[in-house]
């Protein structure tokens, strides 16, 4: 399909983020399929949740946050967080009828006709006034190079690969990564694996008390300055890990026993400066993620030292385009005040762009 079509507003992504924008931007008035469109290359309703191992169930999840509108009520803790969610965001998107597109995949964002945007897809080209991107992380998986790492005869997977414990039964498993997933794939493996050991870069913080709103937008600020110059850093880097039981355990047996990151790898496992050395047969990489943006490139939107500036949610460089779930919103209850900010400023800058009638 190569027919051009114009709408005010192209949401890409459906995970928190968008979905957080669609809905406000049908409490402001805009009509889905008319005013706007949701895009979304997911095969289904869930975000990269739906992605997620099913041994990481709802009652392990870090800081999930209701989205707006509607609270996620009578969750199993014992089911799989990938399922909860899902069907949470499915309800939510029939409940508010946002009239998702799937699966759409977004391949190029560049400039068109008189001010507008051509946002091209599998699905056709669509020609936006504004843009509010919500493309998250999930799809750009990181995972860092240290020397000798082609030589090393084992397996090594990131934590998008991780599909749960039983697979590494009877393996020594070096987890690499000082986040959430690192200190959740290391509780899990320790009753499976032969060993594991725990490698960050910097010592983990444990945060005690709850994680609640005052918190989250305490983190959101902290990150949100750091992004105002450049690439952002992830929420949990300020907000440390939560102290709960699981964790104390962990910490208490020694499956929580933190070593500093190794300088090199090697056929058989990895290495420290001063001949220390740890064999192993897997690596499982739970380095994190970075942002999901390369539909963008077109746009030239990066500054000299390789991040995106920004202004509130807008970039720097282009205010018709929105960042959400980026940075200080990449957090589930930043994403929600971040698709309200989102759409508060397209309503105004819309507004003023907008020819004064006759």
């Amino acid at each position: 399909m190569n027919e051009l079509r114009e709408v005010e507003v192209v949401v890409v992504g459906a995970g928190q983020a968008g979905l957080a924008g669609a809905y406000h931007l049908r409490r402001a008035g805009f009509e889905p399929d008319r005013d706007f469109v949701v895009l979304d290359h997911s095969p289904a309703p869930g975000g990269a949740w739906q992605f997620r191992w099913p041994s990481l169930t709802y009652g392990k999840v870090h800081g999930m946050h209701a989205l707006p509108g509607m609270e996620l009520t009578d969750a199993d803790p014992a089911r799989p967080s990938a399922e909860v969610i899902g069907a949470y965001f499915d309800r939510y998107e029939h409940a508010f009828d946002l009239r998702v597109r799937r699966p759409v995949e977004v391949r190029a964002v560049r400039e068109g006709d008189g001010g507008r945007l051509l946002v091209e897809t599998s699905d056709g080209i669509w020609s936006p006034r504004a843009l509010i991107n919500a493309t998250g992380t999930w799809d750009h998986p990181f995972r860092p190079h240290y020397p000798g790492q082609e030589t090393f005869r084992g397996r090594q997977l990131h934590t998008a690969q991780y599909a749960g414990p039983a697979e590494f039964a009877g393996k020594r498993v070096v987890v690499v990564g000082g986040g959430a997933s690192g200190t959740q794939h290391l509780l899990e493996l320790a009753p499976y694996a032969a060993a594991t050991t725990w490698v960050t870069r910097r010592p983990p913080v444990f945060r005690e008390g709850p994680f609640d709103e005052d918190a989250g937008r305490a983190a959101v600020a902290l990150v949100e300055e750091r992004v105002r110059e450049g690439p952002p850093r992830s929420v949990v880097s300020v907000t440390g890990l939560p102290l709960n039981d699981a964790i104390r355990r962990g910490l208490a047996d020694g499956v929580l026993d933190r070593r500093p990151m190794f300088d090199r790898i090697t056929p058989d496992g990895v290495e420290w400066r001063g001949g220390s050395r740890v064999d192993a047969d897997v690596i499982l990489w739970a380095t994190g993620f970075r942002p999901a943006l390369g539909h963008l490139a077109p746009l030239r939107l990066r500054a000299p030292g390789g991040g995106i500036r920004m202004e509130g949610t807008r970039t720097a460089a282009d205010p018709r385009i929105h960042l959400v779930g980026y940075g200080p919103s990449a957090s589930t209850i930043g994403a929600n005040r971040a698709g309200r900010a989102a759409v508060r400023d397209v309503r105004r800058s819309l507004a003023e762009d907008r020819p004064a009638a006759a």
